[in-house]
Order: C-alpha cells, then sequence, then structure tokens
C-alpha cells in the first residue's frame, strides 16, 4: 500500500514539474514617458485598438506570453483580439500593433519610442523601460 502512495506522489510530482509556470507579466513604456501607474483595464483599451494615446508593441502570434496578456488583461482569447484588429485595419480606423519575437526586442522598441507600451515577463525588465503595472 505504501508503494503505491509512492507512486502516485512521484507521478503527481511529475506531471506539475511538466506543467510551465505562468509568467509574472508587466506592462512596460519608456523611461521619459509620463504614465506612472495604470490599470489593467486602461493598458488593455491600447492592445484593442480602443485608444491612441500610446502605440503597443506586441509578441509574435503565438507566443505564450502573449495568451497570457490577453487572458488576464483583456479576458479574450488570441483570435478575438485578431478579430478585433483586422476589422480596424480593413475599415481604416487602426494599424495593428508591430510583432516581436523577444522579450529583449520588445524592450528595445519600448525603449525607442517614448508612446510606446509593451509587456514583458518581470525578469526581463531594466533601466532602459519602466513598469506602469504588474498583471495580476
Amino acid at each position: 500500500m505504501t508503494t503505491t502512495i509512492g507512486k502516485m506522489l512521484l507521478a503527481a510530482g511529475l506531471l506539475a514539474a511538466t506543467v510551465p509556470a505562468l509568467a509574472e507579466i508587466v506592462v512596460i513604456v519608456n523611461p521619459k514617458n509620463p504614465a506612472t501607474r495604470m490599470f489593467s483595464e486602461q493598458a488593455g483599451q491600447f492592445f484593442i485598438g480602443k485608444s491612441a494615446l500610446f502605440t503597443p508593441v506586441e509578441f509574435n502570434e503565438g507566443a505564450a506570453i502573449r495568451s497570457e496578456f490577453y487572458s488576464k488583461v483583456l479576458q479574450k482569447e488570441p483570435a478575438q483580439v485578431k478579430a478585433i484588429w483586422s476589422k480596424l485595419v480593413f475599415t481604416g480606423k487602426g494599424t495593428a500593433p508591430k510583432e516581436y519575437h523577444t522579450a529583449a526586442e520588445v524592450k528595445k522598441a519600448v525603449a525607442a519610442d517614448v508612446s510606446a507600451i509593451g509587456y514583458i515577463d518581470k525578469s526581463a525588465v531594466d533601466d532602459s523601460v519602466k513598469v506602469i503595472l504588474t498583471v495580476q
């Protein structure tokens, strides 16, 4: 009986080890940007084209952090956000965000544009960008 319990605990431990840990996502802006804090609802508006005050910088389609950001901040699936942008672009009411493959590229784009807003894993933050929101 003890062997069976031990095997079950081992299997549970192995299963837990294969589940990827969720990133701690932060929303970033250029250090010269006057923004100091933002609520999730506010930040989300830029990533679905509802406000042009900031220029959103995105991770490439299919990136895990992008899906997690959409889920936590926008409460939407990636396909829903893609549909929103497709409609905005088609009607001439918006330009889809530029997409990047790595946190370093997102960070570099945000650091180069005072009006840019992006998101990265908290572990990638340095003084080239300013954190205005930690996503819960």
